[in-house]
């Protein structure tokens, strides 16, 4: 560790050591502080909520989610709403994509408005409506409520009923003004053009300012489109701003939601014009309906579809696409994993669904403003049941199609998986694949970046196995191999250096960890070591299958009462695990309250779900940290583990002390 780094991690633990005697003291504010000078996020999140707090907890919850593994992110989140913090927690959901857990932690906070539209950013408009009604049911004078209800339907196409939620807000309500510009567009839209008429009345009376149409304003009877001010406005509502790209059967223009304010992508039907016949229609609706069905996350999410165009509107992504990353020079391959891995798990979805994709490729992967990957375009999918499968006929792009689909053989789910395999095999070794049988012709992974091994080499080439029934057998079963392997999180130096660039080389794995630390209560599995890298103590635990299988238990559970596996590291053979904080019950012995029983209880029950076990529930391993109960890994392997801890829990709900 260099000076700066010395200086840096003695300021780090100085910080630290203020806020836990703040906290203490009861400083929460204080505590909360400290913390975060500190680098501890999550804790300052936590204190900041606690001592009310808003604008450190809001700065903790960015650093949150800007700086820390999702996987602590959203251990973080949740720890903050099992504490009643739901305002943060749901912030916090939202910061890292997980709108539906944003939106049950903001209803539990009573923040009606801010479910609403994480119900809706979550693909649950009618949940979100839900939310404003019950809201409107308890207290049927807030106005704000109504409006984002009235603005929800109108979104989603329910004009008449935006149309009645609109009217009923109180005319001397601070709301009404915003209220009356969606108001008079939706009288339009039904045909009440006195209607419209009077409200633009009230608005001129009131000085509510709405950007008239020009004197050149056109209108396309069939597709509802106008011009006001800026680009054209389609269907009524969505101004284009420029095209974004086009083909024989579509264009996909950039537009802004008029009524929202959103920025969206506008997919528009152009085939039967150029007279491209009914297939390309036939594609463009099949499209349509597959992701209206498909809500998921990791799927380019469908905001409406406008028969009359027809036309899709979609979600923008500013990221671009794979294909424009790809050409920006290689990637980690940790990077590379993490991207399929979210295909894997859209297409898993889309699968259980009856959908197959057909055409997966790179520039059919989009990003988010968060980097978050997206799979589009189903224009090739087969909607149905997957009992039985798809002729491909020329439907897929060559490069990523899988052998079955090349000689126009029926495709299934293992086709989709197949493309996922090509798209990460060009990620990890920068060349398109060209696998023949038993082996790549174009070179294995581990011959391109010596950072790989065999295991690497298996797992992409089962997923580019010549025949179907060889893949995994689902997209499931195909991300759960490519996550149970570690894959490095950077590029070999070689690497680099052969493309030309300046990112600094990792630091050397040696120089990682300290010395063993004394830890001075008879643990004879592992050893106390400090990590250089992140300033932080772990436990290393030598690896063999036993404790390979618990640590893939454990870290399957991932609940917040079990230890937390950091990593798994096959070449040094070696696991890192998350020593336990505070004091251990033989230390500091204390009676155990019905509800930590219970969680201890659930943590147990969701271990045992995946096949693993403690073995250890007693007093050395119980930990007390911050008002919640903690096990300790454990500190020797037990053959009848799943036995002792039935008994433990049992014991612990009669009363009787953990100590052996």
């Amino acid at each position: 560790m260099n000076p700066d780094e010395r200086e840096t991690a003695e300021r780090s633990r100085t910080h630290a050591e203020a806020s836990r005697r703040l906290e203490e003291a009861c400083d929460f504010v204080g505590a909360a502080r400290e913390a975060l000078l500190a680098g501890d996020a999550r804790r300052a999140a936590r204190l900041a909520a606690l001592g009310g707090d808003d604008a450190t907890a809001r700065e903790a919850i960015a650093r949150i989610a800007e700086r820390l593994p999702r996987e602590i992110a959203l251990a973080s989140a949740s720890d903050l709403r099992s504490r009643g913090f739901g305002t943060y927690a749901g912030a916090l959901y939202a910061r890292i994509g997980e709108h539906a857990e944003a939106a049950g932690a903001f209803v539990a906070a009573g923040e009606v408005l801010q479910a609403a539209e994480s119900f809706e950013r979550a693909g649950q408009p009618a949940e979100a409506a839900r939310a404003l009604e019950s809201a409107l049911r308890q207290r049927p004078d807030q106005a704000a409520p109504r409006l984002a209800l009235g603005a929800l339907l109108a979104r989603h196409g329910r004009t008449e009923g935006a149309i009645k939620a609109l009217q009923q807000i109180d005319v001397a309500a601070p709301e009404r003004a915003a209220a009356l510009p969606l108001l008079a567009r939706c009288f339009e839209e039904v045909g009440l053009a006195e209607a419209a008429r009077e409200t633009r009345a009230e608005m001129a009376r009131l000085g509510v300012r709405e950007e008239p149409p020009t004197k050149d304003a056109t209108r396309e009877p069939a597709r509802k489109n106008d011009r006001r001010g800026g680009g054209v406005v389609l269907f009524g509502r969505y101004e284009t701003t420029r095209e974004i790209a086009s083909s024989a059967h579509a264009r996909l223009v950039e537009a802004i939601d008029r009524i929202s304010g959103e920025r969206v992508a506008v997919k528009i039907f152009s085939g039967l014009v150029e007279g491209a016949g009914r297939d390309a229609l036939q594609r463009f609706e099949r499209e349509a309906r597959a992701l209206e069905r498909l809500r998921h996350p990791n799927v380019v999410p469908l905001h409406q579809y406008v028969p009359e165009g027809p036309a899709m509107v979609l979600a923008f992504m500013r990221g671009g696409s794979l294909a424009d990353k790809m050409r920006e020079g290689p990637m980690a391959p940790a990077r590379a994993v993490e991207i399929a891995c979210l295909l894997l798990s859209a297409l898993g979805e889309a699968h259980r669904l009856g959908i197959l994709h057909r055409d997966v490729k790179p520039a059919n992967v989009l990003f988010d403003d968060a980097g978050t990957a997206m799979l589009s375009d189903f224009g090739a999918a087969h909607l149905g049941d997957l009992s039985s499968t798809a002729t491909a006929g020329a439907i897929g792009t060559y490069a990523y199609m899988s052998p079955e689909q090349r000689l126009g053989r029926p495709a299934g789910i293992t086709s989709d998986l197949y493309a996922v395999g090509a798209v990460l095999y060009e990620l990890l070794t920068g060349e398109p694949a060209e696998p023949t049988r038993g082996r790549f012709q174009g070179g294995a992974p581990s011959e391109k970046n010596p950072e790989l091994g065999p295991e690497h080499d298996a797992a992409v080439a089962a997923l580019l196995a010549e025949e179907p029934d060889r893949r995994p057998e689902d997209a499931f079963e195909a991300r759960r191999a490519l996550s149970a392997l570690r894959w490095p999180e950077a590029l070999p130096r070689r690497w680099t250096a052969m493309q030309g660039s300046e990112r600094p080389a990792a630091p050397r794995e040696g120089d990682r960890l300290g010395p063993p630390l004394a830890l001075g209560d008879g643990r004879d599995m592992a050893s106390l070591r400090h990590d250089a890298w992140l300033d932080r103590e772990v436990l290393v635990i030598p690896m063999d299958e036993e404790s390979l299988a618990r640590a893939r238990a454990f870290a399957r559970t991932g609940h917040p009462a079990l230890p937390t596996v950091l990593r798994v590291d096959r070449a040094a053979g070696e696991i890192w695990v998350a020593p336990p904080l505070g004091k251990a019950l033989a230390d500091a012995p204390r009676t155990l309250d019905p509800a930590a029983i219970a969680r201890l209880e659930q943590a147990l029950a969701a271990l045992a779900a995946v096949g693993g076990a403690h073995g250890y529930v007693d007093a050395q391993h119980l930990y007390w940290f911050d008002g919640e109960l903690e096990l300790a890994w454990p500190r020797k392997p037990a053959t009848d583990a799943a036995q002792r801890d039935l008994a433990a829990i049992e014991a612990l709900a009669r009363g009787t002390s953990p100590a052996r």
